[in-house]
């Protein structure tokens, strides 16, 4: 659905993309992630034809948005919507004249428009807030209206842009729950920009990091946990808070797939067995469950021997220190 081809973008001797090659199959829910000044906003407007691309291809559903200009552009645009960090709602317009708006600006006759915009702000649980102008609603719901109005079109693609940094925690998790569900009954492909590994963790079938403009890596999500070392999987299952005392005798191990209690299993039948979890995260990603953890041996020669069989038996370790 998404094909990104060598694709560059140069700013007055500066390189924002270096040459970016991706691929997103349709229906996949699909992370964007880096650091700030990675290049991920520059990716969008290139995907979108807001910036030329100096060089490479950006394909959507077969269509070569680099090769574009004027109507072509401009109507191919209609298959993609965009959601944004702030909702950007027109202020003076209700919740119903904000989700009608790019109706009306593509021409579609007024009882077409208003009775897909009543059935988009049903799809989003927003029917009764239909006649509320933007300042009567709170940020959650502003969103929703946000996602209703780029569905507006009918897209293929929804582009994602920081959909939920202004947004609490509860609310974050209304909306991303939104997104996935949207994907579900509409069948629709999502690239998420975010720096949010949260985002991630929660809706995404796939990822990739961006730095520097580069891909540093991606694939999808059962691919990136089963390497622990990798710089996506340590991001998006982090090492746990170092202990404040140097004298304990921890190791931090990654798990990916392996029960917690093979650990100690492996523990007990090795003779070296582990005194306590000091810390640790252990979740389930894509059906897979994961987790890193400090461990507190006995002494060192413990340590170096529980490390010693844990990596023969395939599970990661992190760092014995």
């Amino acid at each position: 659905m998404i094909e990104l081809q060598e694709l560059r973008k140069e700013f007055a001797g500066s390189t924002a993309l270096a040459g970016i090659s991706l691929s997103v199959a349709e229906g996949e829910i699909h992370g964007i992630v880096g650091r700030s000044g990675a290049g991920k906003s520059t990716l969008i407007r290139c995907l979108t034809g807001l910036e030329s691309a100096t060089s490479g291809h950006a394909r959507i559903d077969g269509v070569d948005i680099t090769a574009l200009s004027g109507a072509r552009l401009r109507a191919s645009r209609r298959s993609i919507g965009m959601v944004f960090q702030h909702a950007n709602l027109l202020d003076s317009r209700t919740a119903l004249e904000n989700v009608e708006h790019p109706l009306q600006v593509a021409g579609v006759p007024r009882a077409a428009r208003r009775a897909r915009a009543l059935e988009l702000l049903e799809l989003v649980g927003l029917t009764d807030r239909a006649g509320n102008h933007p300042a009567q609603l709170s940020g959650g719901q502003q969103q929703r209206v946000g996602i209703a109005r780029a569905l507006a079109s009918e897209p293929k693609i929804l582009l994602c842009d920081e959909p939920t940094s202004a947004l609490d925690t509860q609310t974050t998790g209304q909306i991303l729950s939104l997104i996935a569900s949207l994907r579900d009954r509409l069948g629709i492909t999502v690239l998420i920009i975010t720096h949010e590994m949260s985002v991630v963790r929660e809706i995404c079938d796939s990822a990739t990091l961006l730095e520097h403009g580069r891909v540093t890596q991606t694939g999808m999500l059962g691919e990136i946990l089963a390497d622990p070392s990798s710089p996506l999987a340590r991001d998006l299952v982090p090492l746990p808070r170092a202990s404040d005392d140097p004298h304990r005798r921890t190791l931090e191990v990654a798990l990916a797939g392996t029960p917690l209690g093979t650990v100690f299993d492996i523990a007990e039948s090795t003779g070296t067995p582990i005194s306590a979890v000091e810390s640790g995260t252990l979740e389930t990603i894509d059906g897979t469950q994961v987790g890193r953890l400090r461990l507190v041996c006995a002494d060192t020669l413990q340590r170096e021997r529980l490390s010693t069989a844990l990596r023969a038996r395939g599970i990661h370790v992190e760092e014995a220190a």
